[in-house]
């Protein structure tokens, strides 16, 4: 299974982290929802909350995932998301890092449209959600603070994984080689050589959500979290 830290930490993991961003309100259809406070994290020293908007502007992000009438399990899924991006919020709090840049930010935004059909309909959806457009101050800070915590989680967890030569073949042999068979049958199979590069990333990505989903589950048992209603 291969496995995608952008995936992981955006949408599938395609998650945002919201802190400090959330408003008094939020907007969908031009309807006025009262805002409120859906749970609440601690670890002993600071406080992360996750707001109802927080989950709509969640969902805002998501293609093809209705903001009219947001599915509960939609809000679930997101609010779950949320909690796992404030953990590590929580945690990149004790490793100060550089901001993010005007370039980085720009990327991040034209990587979040490639998901959309096109810019006005992703725009249509920011504002849906309160923001005016890509160029809402709010929406540029959230997605500031979306790309601080993937510098993050690419330093912490993705800086210290070591493949060796050996991995690489035990993975060539017992993983690539049995299921390229299976999916071409009668087809030559590439050598270990021509597959080193694409082995040797799948095993990084594969090392980086084990390491990811030990901290999760660490840091679910350290971290205070309430849910204080039902989404």
């Amino acid at each position: 299974m291969m496995f995608s830290l952008k995936r992981l930490i955006l949408l599938g993991l395609l998650a945002a982290v919201l802190t400090g961003v959330s408003g008094n309100n939020t907007r969908v259809n031009a309807q006025e929802i009262v805002d409120k406070t859906v749970a609440v994290l601690s670890d002993g020293t600071r406080t992360e909350l996750i707001t109802y908007s927080d989950i709509i502007w969640q969902l805002a992000l998501q293609p093809g995932t209705p903001l009219d009438k947001p599915r509960s399990d939609d809000l679930n899924q997101a609010l779950q998301l949320l909690i796992n991006q404030r953990l590590f919020a929580l945690e990149a709090e004790r490793l100060p890092r550089s901001a993010p840049t005007a370039k980085e930010i720009a990327d991040k935004i034209n990587a979040t449209l490639s998901y959309f059909p096109s810019p006005a309909v992703f725009e249509e959806r920011l504002k849906m959600v309160g923001f005016e457009s890509i160029k809402d101050d709010n929406f540029e800070r959230l997605i500031a603070q979306r790309v601080a915590i993937e510098k993050y989680v690419d330093f912490r967890f993705g800086s210290f994984v070591v493949v060796t030569p050996d991995d690489e073949a035990k993975y060539y042999s017992g993983t690539f080689v049995p299921e390229f068979r299976r999916r071409s049958p009668g087809v030559v199979v590439p050598t270990l050589e021509e597959k080193r590069t694409d082995i040797h990333d799948i095993l990084i990505r594969s090392k980086v959500a084990v390491n990811i989903e030990a901290f999760l589950d660490e840091a679910k048992r350290r971290v205070m979290i309430e849910v204080l209603i039902e989404v």
